[in-house]
């Protein structure tokens, strides 16, 4: 099983959208894929109650504080066939929920919004996770993907600083889209969304699955990149107006 944790303690910089992404596209191409909620507000797992059955199946987990009347372990159940383990973590996370999160992980994927307070506060968690000694001692990979940036000022220097400072690759940069919208209001990902729909937004995703662990294909067309796993063969795409499955090489 390969666990990534979508985290950052700001709120507002993307986890969900970069969670459910994630785990729509490996559920697409045939990977058995399971996505755990950390926060209350359960965001992750009310998208997986708008999921077209048709569409590939994603084992929701449950992993929010315990409430009255519920066994938090039996909630927290990821199948053992699971191949890519999708963590959506709460804004503010710290203490022994940060710790145990880390620990789940692999991989820790930041999402950040290009500002000058969101990277500073950004900054600020990744020290504080840096000095847990979980993530040296592991050895467990970070990255930062730039989310909602701003077609008019593709490159933003207080991020590109904030890369630098802390020696942190930047494996991807998410356009302010519409498609992102549309998908999580259909519960599905923009890799499932019909082609002309999400062409753009899919290229700017495609390097953070690959670094993930899946594979870029590219055709001679830039802007006809196809992303998938190693050994998968096809998928399907959804088209978010009509409720229809297309199938597709």
């Amino acid at each position: 099983m390969n666990t990534t944790l979508v985290i950052n303690r700001k709120g507002g910089a993307g986890k969900t959208t970069v969670a459910t992404t994630l785990a729509s596209y490996f559920a697409s191409n045939n990977v058995a894929t399971a996505l755990m909620d950390y926060d209350p507000q359960g965001s992750s797992l009310n998208w997986l109650k708008l999921r077209p059955s048709h569409l590939a199946k994603i084992h929701g987990s449950n992993a929010a504080p315990e409430r009255f009347g519920t066994l938090r372990g039996v909630a927290m159940y990821v199948p053992p066939d699971t191949r890519q383990l999708i963590i959506d973590a709460p804004a503010g996370a710290m203490g022994v929920p940060l710790q145990e999160m880390v620990r789940r992980a692999n991989s820790i994927l930041i999402p950040v919004t290009p500002s000058t307070i969101d990277c500073h506060a950004t900054a600020d968690f990744i020290r504080d996770l840096l000095l847990t000694g979980i993530v040296r001692g592991r050895n467990i990979r970070m990255a930062v993907v730039a989310n909602r940036v701003r077609r008019s000022m593709p490159v933003y220097q207080p991020l590109e600083r904030f890369l630098h400072a802390l020696n942190l690759n930047l494996v991807g940069r998410l356009l302010d889209s519409d498609a992102f919208v549309k998908a999580a209001e259909a519960g599905v990902g923009i890799f499932e969304l019909d082609d002309g729909l999400s062409v753009a937004e899919r290229k700017q995703f495609a390097p953070v699955i690959e670094w993930v662990g899946g594979k870029v294909e590219r055709s001679d067309d830039p802007a006809a990149r196809n992303v998938r796993p190693l050994g998968v063969a096809a998928r399907s795409t959804y088209n978010a107006t009509s409720g229809r499955m297309y199938s597709r090489p």
